[in-house]
């Protein structure tokens, strides 16, 4: 079935709100007391330069079957330029991936992926052979993912920005 993408961004946008919070509170960080004390500072923004942050949400029921990895879009039948040629090519800072709740009402699992220590990993695995575990995964409609095994990146630089408490019980 081939869903719009103006249907599939209405369900995703939903999530927006719950995604704004979790991603901004990762954003800031608690000023020192230097600052605090003669700069009228109690915030400092985690990086000063603009992050660009994309997000995906999967619908009910994937994490429960697919509980260690992502996916990112990697054709579409019209041909245009996927989320995973932009990346690739040094788009996007974090990648917020997330997992509708099984009511629909939130997200129950989430992960706050760091895009350059994703685009590191995979120049390291195709310089030196590092194993990664992915994939591809086609659907009906002509659309293709690759999926990504979280736990098969390597420790430097760290993937994972933040993750929700679902998220660190299984890593």
């Amino acid at each position: 079935m081939n869903i719009p993408y103006s249907i599939n961004r209405q369900w995703s946008d939903q999530y927006l709100p719950e995604i704004r919070r979790i991603v901004g509170a990762h954003l800031l960080q608690v000023a020192p007391n230097y600052l605090d004390q003669h700069h009228a500072t109690d915030l400092l923004m985690l990086d000063g330069r603009d992050l660009r942050i994309a997000a995906r949400v999967r619908r009910p029921g994937y994490a429960t079957r697919y509980p260690y990895e992502f996916t990112i879009r990697s054709q579409v039948a019209s041909g245009a330029m996927t989320e995973l040629a932009k990346i690739v090519n040094g788009e996007g800072d974090w990648l917020f991936y997330g997992h509708a709740s099984e009511d629909g009402q939130g997200l129950d699992l989430w992960w706050l992926i760091d895009l350059r220590a994703f685009r590191a990993a995979l120049i390291r695995r195709s310089a030196n052979g590092i194993p990664i575990r992915c994939g591809d995964k086609a659907n009906a409609d002509g659309t293709c993912f690759k999926w990504f095994d979280i736990r098969s990146f390597p420790n430097e630089p760290p993937l994972i920005v933040a993750c929700s408490g679902v998220a660190q019980s299984i890593v």
